[in-house]
């Protein structure tokens, strides 16, 4: 009774038959974390992603499934969204039940969290592969692996009792088995079928240089930022000409407001090295063209920039000079 999202999800991840063609691995999994304040609050967090991109969320408080993505929905009825509506109520209040019960048998000391994520990889050419991981505190605890529940040996004799229990729920392994095994890769694949035009969008990368606060005496920190671009996976790299500079450093890759995303990589150089670095960008959208600014060019551009500014403000200074006198 204690894992009852399973069941449920199978509910939520319809069969399909798209083929959809891709050319990397694309998972689905839906994460769902449990805090257990004391033996009558509990609070719940439900959602589901497609890689790293977030579809689904549960509201708590209206005990409903939000789509963040206008296709997220896939082939869902209005009738089914009820009924999934249901489970999710169910399930949540089960699912404390259960794990309070677990608690008292195993002496859990409040509070507590618990982590499970459930989902599965699909790769090119149809094979899947799918995983479910239970950890209790931050630590793992138990898995599902060949239609069985194993204990990990963090988990220690409360994960070797909770298995066991587990594992003579057969019409549940069966279920779970069929969920990780064909509900969930079909369930990409319908919803990659059904955004496939937000999801195979290509969008350009805007890639501009700046120098950072200096590091120290006689050294200079090389800025080079990528944004706009879309999907996420992108290359960025300070060169030599064709050399590599493995001191690159490589910042987090970030969410911009309109849902592409942004990079900052950096270079620490010696003052007199900068000459002749310049940042190479690849990514999808370029066609196999890459993007190469030079920190050379750079330089000089600013400084056009800023004699261009110094004139401006001579000519406006002169101008207001014979206003005044004449």
């Amino acid at each position: 009774m204690l894992f009852l999202l399973l069941p449920l999800l199978a509910v939520l991840l319809p069969g399909g038959d798209n083929e959809n063609g891709f050319e990397e691995p694309v998972s689905f999994h839906v994460i769902h974390i449990s805090s257990f304040h004391n033996h009558s609050w509990t609070q719940t967090l439900l959602s589901g992603w497609l890689g790293e991109l977030q579809t689904h969320r549960w509201d708590s408080g209206s005990d409903t499934v939000i789509f963040l993505q206008p296709w997220a929905r896939g082939k869902f009825s209005n009738k089914k969204l009820i009924t999934l509506k249901k489970f999710f109520h169910a399930h949540i209040v089960r699912f404390v039940q259960g794990f309070h019960y677990y608690a008292r048998q195993l002496q859990f000391e409040y509070p507590f969290e618990t982590q499970m994520t459930a989902g599965c990889e699909l790769h090119p050419g149809g094979v899947s592969v799918g995983f479910l991981w239970i950890a209790y505190q931050g630590s793992d605890f138990i898995s599902f692996q060949n239609n069985s529940w194993l204990p990990s040996p963090k988990g220690g004799r409360s994960a070797q009792f909770v298995c066991r229990v587990l594992n003579q729920e057969e019409h549940e392994k069966e279920m779970v088995q069929k969920l990780l095994s064909d509900n969930c890769p079909n369930f990409i694949l319908d919803i990659l079928d059904a955004g496939k035009a937000d999801l195979q969008r290509q969008v350009k990368p805007e890639v501009w240089l700046t120098s950072g606060p200096t590091p120290g005496p006689g050294r200079l920190l090389l800025v080079c930022h990528v944004s706009g671009f879309y999907p996420k996976h992108v290359w960025v790299m300070w060169m030599r000409g064709d050399q590599e500079q493995l001191d690159t450093q490589r910042g987090d890759v970030l969410p911009n407001a309109d849902g592409t995303w942004y990079l900052k990589v950096t270079l620490d150089v010696d003052t007199g090295e900068a000459a002749g670095l310049s940042c190479r960008v690849k990514h999808s959208s370029l066609g196999g063209q890459d993007i190469v600014l030079y920190w050379d060019h750079h330089i000089s551009t600013g400084l056009i920039f800023l004699a261009v500014i110094l004139l401006l403000a001579l000519l406006i200074g002169l101008a207001f000079w014979f206003w005044k006198f004449r």
